[in-house]
C-alpha cells in the first residue's frame, strides 16, 4: 500500500513570529539575524525582503546592499523553540509518526491515521488551519506518496498553500520537475546536468544505471530513483545524533589563544545546556573544537580520549589547535562525539562533579 506522507514547512518562521509579536514590522522588508557591522549572517528573511533577492546564510552587510530599507532583528531562540514545541502539539494529535527536520519543518507519516476520513490532505488541511488559529503562524504543506515528493509539493504553493501529488499522477509530475528542484541538487550539479543537456526529470530518465553511476558517481543510483518519483525512506520518528556542537564568530577577532581559552565557559554552558535538553543522550565518545582564523582558514581537532566535558580538556584541544596557525581568531566552537549505538548499554554515572 502506498504511503501517505505530509511534509509541513513553515512560512519564514522566525521572521513570521517577530511579525506576530510586533506588527508595526508585518510591511517592511524584515530579516532576523546578525548585525552587518559584526559579521551576522541572515537566518531568515520575511517574503518583502526576499523580492530583493535576501537568502537564509546571506551575510548581513550584503543583504543591506540589497535592500538598504532592510531592517535586522536579532535572534530570539527561546520563543521559537517555544512555538515549535506548540505546533508539534498539533502534529502529536495526528500522527505520532513525526520527524522533524528543524525548528520549521517536519515529515508527518499518515498512512494509517483515520482522522478525516483518512485523507492526508484533509489532514493537512486541518493541520495548517490549527497552526494558524493557535499561533498566528502560516504553513505550507506537501502531500504525497514519499517524503521526496512531498517535499517538493510543499514548495509549490508557498506562502500559506497546499500542493497534494496523488499516487497516480506522479509519473506525469516528475516528467516535468526540473533537475533544479529535486531536494540536494545545488547549484553546481544543477550546472553539470545544464551542460549535459538534463533539464527535467524526463531528460534524467534517458539514462540507464549503469549510466548514472558513471557520470555522477555514487549519486547516480539516488538520483536514477529521485528522477522516477521513487523514495522508499521511512518516517524516522527518533534520530539520535552522532555529535552536538555550538559556534560563534565574534564582533572582533581574539589576538591570542588565552583569549581564546576565557571563551570556553560560555560556550561549554551552552554545549551542555543543548546536550542536557536530551530525554535520553547517548554517551560522549570524543570532544573536538573549531577553530576559523582571521584569514579563514579553518581547523578541527579531536580527540577520543576525551570523554567528559570539561573546561580543561577543551583548553587543552584549542591550545593544540590555534597553535596550528598562531593566527587571531574569528570563530570558535566546541562539540561532543556520541555514540547513539551505546544507548542501551550501562553508564557509569559520575559521584562527584
Amino acid at each position: 500500500m502506498s504511503r501517505k506522507i505530509i511534509h509541513i514547512d513553515m512560512d519564514c518562521f522566525y521572521a513570521a513570529i517577530e511579525m506576530r509579536e510586533d506588527p508595526s514590522l508585518r510591511d517592511v522588508p524584515l530579516a532576523v539575524g546578525g548585525h552587518p557591522d559584526r559579521r551576522g549572517v541572515i537566518a531568515t528573511a520575511n517574503y518583502r525582503a526576499r523580492r530583493f533577492g535576501i537568502q537564509s546564510a546571506m551575510p548581513s552587510k550584503t543583504a543591506c546592499r540589497l535592500c538598504p530599507q532592510l531592517i535586522i532583528i536579532p535572534t530570539r531562540m527561546a520563543l521559537y523553540r517555544q512555538e515549535s514545541r506548540r505546533i508539534r502539539q498539533i502534529f502529536a494529535d495526528y500522527t505520532d509518526r513525526i520527524e522533524p527536520l528543524s525548528l520549521d519543518e517536519a515529515y508527518l507519516d499518515v498512512t494509517d491515521v483515520d482522522a478525516c476520513e483518512g485523507s492526508a490532505t484533509l489532514i493537512a488541511e486541518q493541520i495548517r488551519r490549527r497552526i494558524h488559529d493557535e499561533t498566528g503562524l502560516t504553513a505550507s504543506a506537501g502531500v504525497a506518496p514519499n517524503k521526496f515528493l512531498a517535499k517538493v509539493a510543499s514548495d509549490l504553493d508557498k506562502p500559506d498553500g497546499r500542493t497534494t501529488i496523488a499516487p497516480r499522477q506522479v509519473d506525469e509530475f516528475i516528467r516535468e520537475l526540473p533537475v533544479a528542484d529535486i531536494p540536494g541538487v545545488g547549484e553546481v550539479t544543477t550546472e553539470k546536468l545544464h551542460r549535459l543537456g538534463f533539464r527535467t526529470c524526463a531528460d534524467l530518465q534517458q539514462l540507464t544505471i549503469n549510466e548514472m553511476l558513471r557520470r555522477f558517481g555514487n549519486r547516480g543510483r539516488r538520483l536514477y530513483d529521485l528522477c522516477r518519483g521513487v523514495d522508499d525512506r521511512p518516517v524516522k520518528v527518533e534520530r539520535i545524533p552522532k555529535s552536538i556542537s555550538v559556534e560563534t564568530t565574534y564582533n572582533e577577532d581574539l589576538p591570542d589563544a588565552d583569549s581564546c581559552v576565557s571563551k570556553i565557559p560560555g560556550l561549554l554552558e551552552e554545549l551542555t545546556d543543548r546536550y542536557d535538553r536530551r530525554d535520553d543522550p547517548p554517551p560522549v565518545r570524543g570532544l573536538f573544537v573549531k577553530v576559523k582564523f582571521d584569514d579563514f582558514r579553518q581547523t578541527t581537532l579531536e580527540r577520543s580520549e576525551y570523554t567528559e566535558p570539561a573546561p580543561d580538556s577543551y583548553e587543552t584541544l584549542m591550545r593544540q589547535a590555534i597553535d596550528r596557525h598562531d593566527r587571531p581568531v574569528r570563530l570558535l566552537g566546541l562539540g561532543m562525539r556520541l555514540d547513539p549505538d551505546a544507548h542501551s548499554a550501562p553508564v557509569q554515572l559520575h559521584l562527584f562533579r
